[in-house]
């Protein structure tokens, strides 16, 4: 009791602080309100701030202030943001028992005054006008100020002064609020727990808010670029009913994405839902997921300038172009069917796909998917879901995906047999943002335990009557799609896509064929409130258990029928005795041989090696160590470095980002991939209980693989050989600390800015459109 007595008297203080620090603000510079912003930018400062200001803010400010997981919703990725400000609400919140409010950037809140009237407090002055006052009543100088205060950091490593956990207790503080938070935590001013801005760009900052933070409007679209954009939009926009139920599709599967219409990457579109046709000026349509009520007799899908800047944690690129057309139009209108009415958005309908599209052939609709399967699969990554172990601790640290053929996977048996089962693939968005999580995963197993049992009857029918069960059932690309064999590494709280079979041979695999990409949209993308309460967020978890249970079923089909037991019991060693009782029931196994020819006992291995000399034409090496700049000693010893299983590999971060270097110049980036093994990861609460460090591993991949990295690292080129020795050989935690001691970058290091921007120049030169800014919220101080 005297704990919550002394919390409510330390918040009746500083609330107190807070009203008499707004009346001393007022009485000096007058009270607060967004009209007092001078919103004139003459060229000169819309120049100085494109030029100077702009380039500060991404390098040094963006990689924490991003996404859904920018502290205190603070996003510095575009002069919107930095207008809206602050708020003390979570954005992620496991415990919520309803669901939030949204706050999206650019959807729930269209001016500044709605934004404070939602709780969001300034960053930037909005009382008087002038350059004293400006800096005064600015959040972001004072956080900058109090980070200079501090100087140079006199440590290695940060003592418990700071908290860098992705749970901590975040200080959203007021403006009027600062000069207590400055008494309390002195240590925190911003870039937080990293090293200060040069006087140099903490000038150039301090310029630009004394005279007021001014932004440009973005820059006007060429001519040329806005032709494009009108022919989209036609395109989007038919009045047919196919054209409008296909749009409906096309919207609800790349609203995420950032769509390119030329070589250039400075201007970049998303598609949005608005109430106003093409020609006029878009009037977004705000639902909490894409495919809730409009509210209007009409949908439009338009073009919208995405005017932040590219961040790679959430950064989906697709080119629009004629090429991509054709393909649409071939898969979307080269069949010939009817749609005879639009669907409902009624939940019980909208949140099925295979209700809601059921008129468009699924031959058709997986064609599509699979077209750009990586993006398809990267958007549950890169979404909302973007954050929380939760809602990743679903699936294994490295595995490789392949696809069930359309060609032979799709024709008229398997279209009704989808009509029949549509009932059974509904998903937890059904039940809102609202759930309670053990009576809707009851109802969600026995509709699954009905779909996969029907399933494997129509699977022994084919196969008996038509279809052979070997490799040709797996889709080789058409021979010139790289998304036919990709890679998923998990990275604890957050994960990664790539195209190709990257690192070592996996411990699983899957094949997905069109109903299961469906559902892994569905729920983790289209259907993932990122507000919804725990409940929600639970049987989203729950749900994908299943959705991976499936497509590992789907692999081991390929492999003999004697084998495939024995390999799933390996995958689900100590496993929760009801999840095995699930994974091994008879409703979800195959009886019927495979057709493959195996020659080696060990025929899972055998199984990889067939079907990386199948996608051969296809496989992208991009991360291929053998593509990078090194010799090939270097590269021999980073491979043989896969090889090396337990031991003190449990000690290395989850991603590290290692700069090298020749002479000190930088030459290549490579990422160093902690692959933890589990005795399953059927755990939903007690993740450790299952880990296996003894069979832990690594890949090393070239380039930037991951989205945020937990530690940097600079090798000299002459060192790798050594680096590689001293991994291969930790045995305990003080070992990986002497590794740092050599090789690390820390939070600390003076020369920690110029490795990140080294970094970031050669992401940017090895993968231009899909490189942007990193995020350094999970870099660990250690």
């Amino acid at each position: 009791m005297s704990r919550w007595v002394t919390v409510l008297l330390s918040l009746i203080v500083v609330s107190g602080c807070a009203a008499y620090a707004s009346k001393q603000l007022d009485s000096v510079f007058g009270s607060a309100s967004p009209e007092n912003r001078d919103q004139v930018v003459s060229q000169q400062e819309a120049d100085f701030y494109h030029q100077q200001v702009k380039p500060i803010l991404d390098s040094r400010c963006v990689s924490c202030h991003a996404c859904y997981d920018a502290p205190c919703q603070l996003k510095l990725t575009a002069s919107a943001g930095i207008e809206r400000g602050g708020s003390k609400d979570l954005v992620y919140d496991g415990t919520r028992l309803l669901a939030a409010t949204p706050s999206r950037l650019f959807i729930d809140g269209k001016t500044t005054d709605e934004w404070r009237e939602k709780g969001f407090h300034p960053v930037l002055n909005e009382r008087g006008q002038s350059p004293a006052a400006n800096l005064e009543g600015s959040l972001l100088y004072r956080a900058i100020a109090l980070r200079q205060q501090q100087g140079d950091f006199k440590q290695t490593v940060l003592g418990d002064e700071y908290d860098f956990s992705l749970a901590r207790d975040q200080q959203c503080v007021s403006i009027e609020e600062y000069d207590q938070f400055e008494q309390d935590y002195p240590n925190w001013g911003m870039p937080y727990g990293l090293p200060q801005l040069t006087d140099a760009e903490y000038d150039v900052l301090t310029r630009w808010l004394a005279n007021g933070g001014k932004m440009p409007a973005p820059a006007p679209l060429t001519q040329a670029l806005q032709e494009q954009v009108d022919l989209w939009e036609s395109r989007l926009n038919g009045d047919s009913l196919k054209d409008q139920l296909v749009a409906r599709y096309i919207y609800e599967h790349l609203y995420l994405y950032s769509m390119y219409l030329d070589e250039g990457e400075k201007f970049r579109f998303r598609l949005v839902r608005s109430s106003t046709p093409p020609g006029k000026p878009i009037d977004r349509i705000a639902t909490r997921r894409p495919y809730d009520d409009p509210g209007v007799d009409r949908v439009y899908y338009r073009l919208w300038l995405d005017p932040e800047v590219k961040v790679q944690k959430n950064h989906i690129p697709m080119r629009l172009d004629d090429a991509r057309y054709q393909r649409w139009q071939s898969f979307f209108y080269g069949m010939d069917y009817q749609v005879t009415s639009l669907p409902s958005y009624q939940p019980e309908v909208a949140t099925n796909p295979f209700m809601a599209f059921r008129e468009i052939p699924p031959y058709a609709r997986y064609r599509f998917l699979l077209d750009h399967a990586q993006k398809t699969i990267m958007a549950f990554i890169k979404g909302p879901v973007c954050r929380g172990q939760v809602a990743v601790n679903v699936i294994n640290e490295q595995f490789w995906v392949y696809f069930l053929d359309p060609e032979i996977a799709y024709n008229n048996t398997s279209a009704d047999f989808l009509e029949n089962q549509a009932e059974d693939l509904e998903m937890p968005a059904v039940e809102s943002s609202n759930t309670l999580s053990i009576a809707s995963w009851v109802m969600f197993s026995e509709q699954q335990k009905s779909y996969l049992s029907a399933k494997a009857k129509l699977i022994k029918q084919d196969i008996n009557e038509q279809i052979a069960l070997d490799l040709n059932l797996i889709w080789d690309g058409d021979g010139n799609n790289q998304n036919a064999a990709l890679t998923i590494f998990r990275h604890f709280d957050n994960a990664s896509v790539v195209r190709g079979m990257v690192g070592q041979h996996p411990k699983t695999a899957w094949v997905i064929d069109y109903p299961l990409l469906e559902r892994i949209h569905y729920l983790l993308v289209a259907g993932f409130d990122v507000y919804g309460n725990v409940g929600h967020q639970l049987v989203t978890r729950l749900y994908m258990d299943f959705l991976r249970m499936e497509g590992e079923m789907n692999f081991l089909m390929l492999l003999p029928k004697q084998d495939r037991e024995r390999i799933r019991q390996y995958w689900y060693r100590d496993a929760n005795q009801i999840i095995k009782d699930y994974i091994f029931s008879d409703y979800i196994k195959v009886g019927v041989q495979s057709d493959i020819q195996y020659k080696s006992s060990d025929r899972q291995a055998e199984l990889y090696e067939m079907l990386r000399s199948k996608l051969a034409a296809i496989l992208d090496h991009g991360y291929d160590l053998t593509q990078s700049k090194l010799a090939q000693a270097d590269v021999n010893a980073l491979l043989s470095l896969q090889q090396v299983r337990g031991g003190g590999i449990q000690y290395l971060p989850n991603l590290v980002t290692v700069l090298v270097t020749r002479q000190g110049e930088p030459l290549e980036v490579l990422s160093l991939i902690h692959n933890k093994a589990h005795a399953n990861i059927s755990s939903l609460l007690d993740e450790a209980s299952t880990r296996l460090p003894q069979e832990d591993g690594v890949t090393l991949a070239k380039g930037v693989l991951g989205d945020y990295p937990n530690a940097l690292m600079q090798v000299e080129e002459s060192e790798l050989q050594n680096w590689v020795k001293q991994i291969a050989t930790l045995k305990t935690r003080q070992d990986y600390v002497a590794l740092l001691n050599t090789f690390g970058i820390r939070r600390t290091h003076p020369n920690f800015w110029q490795v990140s921007d080294a970094i970031a120049r050669l992401n940017k030169q090895d993968r231009p459109r899909e490189s942007g800014i990193l995020d350094f919220n999970r870099l660990e101080n250690r």
